[in-house]
């Protein structure tokens, strides 16, 4: 789950190629559309309105949302509820980058599906002028974005007041968000709303890693004054994690490796945070696998995560419904929780058990597992919160410290990693204007295992256990293989961006003269295929090496007979 890039959409891809008059294009850039579904008890789910209404979705995509967005019955959610639901954009779509592994990630990196995230505001109350006496109506916001936080304080603005005007007023929040800015990471920006200014920062990767604080703006006289958001994207740590913090180490570790995981939870809020908050626990790394932070038996994939052929794929899956219990009984990680206590009161922490007690619907909550973690629990972490609980210490207070403590654990695990793929980097100097860039050396597991007694994640963490055991799990993870790929492209654009700086710095027009056209043609022909791709890849060239580029390649073809140039022009 990366929430570091703007949106890439037929509308604003439109509006990118020149078509600042394109509909609805910076809409699209914040959201793919919003969506009224309702419920009848006789009639089932359906999508009441989309809008903007030139939005095309597919009937799968249609029905996808329909189930998504309503608390099965089990939940009893009465009153107003919030949750997250993630979808797979159907097949054929554009895909687009916020699931790229890197943040700002052009959108030729990517190589998993594209998803869709929604965003539910549902309410429940009663009401004698519907049959059977309940009004289900369910406000949803489909973004490509996962910037939940952002979200879903949006519609706690704009949700209360739709249920009471109905469509005009959805139609005036479209509009107003199709005059937002762009969200271009690393800005901060101020978002008017119904009344309202929301001033968020777009996180970006040059950020260091625990985030970049909000910087405040010049008011530009807005009123009211601005409602600061710390971070878009950020969930509460601390809630998610109170009844399983004694668990903490276990949970980071099956993340870490990729493990697959059902979450049984009270309702879709319950399940939507917490599976979102273990994705999250991993940060900066890259959570490579599929996680659905809420899922139901209607949904496209049922089929596909609930067969008994082959081992459980690598994903975490929410769920509320009991049902669950039995389809998931060969899976080999259940969390299932209770009721979330409010912060203040001591949060009764769930045990580790048995898989074979997951029997009954009505089992207590608890870890059904059999796995053993590689590491030792921080018992003095885990002290530290409870201690917090008894003196109602802040649950953002809370949560910052779990945070600190996630990151500074993954940062030891990755930086022997990061340490030892920087050496498979050939040295600057053996990159030459007349050979081709040369190779990254292979990663070879053994060899990294031998660095870890004099460089290993001991040097940053106080942590005692099997690191050796845990990277050997890890490395046949999709974590690890994500991981590789990116710091493995990234490597090799590095290389293509010192060759192209290099080939700025070599004599190229004296090169020529002893040369045939032969030989000539296929230089220009060879640049530029690089400038090409360099465009393509948006290498990190430094400025004006692809413009001095560009100049010897019209220099050099200067040099060759008309009928020659005439071509290569025309190509």
């Amino acid at each position: 789950m990366d929430p570091f890039d703007s949106s890439i959409s037929p509308r604003k891809e439109a509006a990118e190629s020149g078509d600042s008059r394109a509909p609805w294009f910076r809409f699209s850039s914040w959201l793919e559309c919003v969506c009224v579904v309702t419920f009848d008890l006789e009639l089932g789910q359906a999508i009441e309105l989309i809008y903007p209404p030139d939005v095309k979705l597919t009937e799968k995509e249609k029905t996808s949302i329909c189930y998504l967005s309503f608390p099965d019955s089990y939940s009893g959610c009465l009153g107003d509820t919030q949750f997250s639901f993630r979808l797979r954009q159907s097949v054929g779509r554009r895909g687009s980058c916020f699931d790229a592994y890197s943040l700002d990630a052009p959108v030729t990196l990517q190589r998993e599906v594209a998803h869709f995230h929604g965003y539910v505001y549902f309410r429940q109350v009663k009401d004698v002028s519907v049959k059977r006496g309940y009004f289900q109506k369910s406000l949803v916001l489909v973004s490509r974005l996962p910037y939940h936080h952002l979200f879903h304080s949006l519609l706690q603005i704009i949700a209360p007041e739709y249920f009471e005007k109905l469509e005009p007023c959805l139609e005036a929040v479209c509009n107003e968000i199709d005059q937002w800015p762009s969200p271009v990471p690393g800005s901060t920006l101020n978002l008017p709303i119904m009344g309202v200014v929301l001033q968020v920062r777009i996180p970006s990767k040059a950020d260091k890693p625990g985030g970049s604080p909000v910087k405040l703006m010049p008011k530009e006289h807005l009123l009211p004054a601005p409602t600061v958001l710390p971070s878009i994207h950020e969930l509460d740590l601390f809630k998610c994690f109170q009844p399983v913090l004694i668990h903490l180490q276990m949970l980071w570790e099956l993340m870490l490796l990729g493990e697959p995981v059902v979450v049984m939870a009270p309702s879709p809020t319950v399940s939507s945070e917490t599976v979102l908050a273990l994705v999250s626990s991993i940060s900066p790394l890259k959570f490579c696998c599929d996680h659905r932070p809420y899922f139901t038996i209607h949904d496209s994939e049922f089929r596909e995560f609930t067969t008994r052929t082959q081992a459980p794929p690598n994903v975490i899956l929410g769920v509320t419904n009991p049902f669950f219990i039995k389809t998931f009984q060969c899976w080999p990680h259940i969390l299932r929780l209770g009721e979330l206590k409010m912060s203040g009161d001591l949060p009764k922490q769930v045990k580790v058990k048995k898989l074979a007690k997951l029997k009954t619907l009505d089992t207590k909550p608890g870890m059904y597992t059999a796995y053993k973690t590689f590491l030792h629990k921080d018992k003095i972490l885990i002290k530290r919160l409870l201690k917090g609980i008894q003196r109602k210490r802040p649950s953002e207070v809370q949560s910052a410290i779990l945070r600190r403590h996630l990151l500074e654990l993954t940062q030891s695990f990755i930086i022997p990693l990061e340490r030892y793929m920087a050496s498979l980097m050939p040295l600057q100097r053996s990159v030459s204007a007349w050979k081709t860039p040369p190779q990254i050396r292979p990663f070879s597991q053994e060899d990294f295992l031998s660095t870890l007694d004099h460089a290993g994640p001991q040097l940053t963490s106080g942590l005692r256990g099997d690191w050796l055991g845990l990277y050997r799990k890890f490395f046949r993870s999709p974590n690890f293989d994500g991981w590789y790929r990116h710091r493995h492209r990234e490597m090799s654009h590095k290389l293509e961006s010192l060759h192209l700086e290099v080939l700025c710095d070599a004599d190229l027009m004296g090169w020529t003269k002893d040369k045939s056209e032969v030989e000539i043609v296929d230089l220009v022909l060879k640049l530029r295929e690089k400038l090409t791709k360099a465009r393509r890849q948006q290498l990190p060239v430094k400025d004006g090496v692809v413009e001095q580029l560009d100049g010897f390649i019209q220099s050099i073809i200067g040099l060759l007979p008309e009928d020659l140039q005439s071509v290569l022009h025309k190509h």
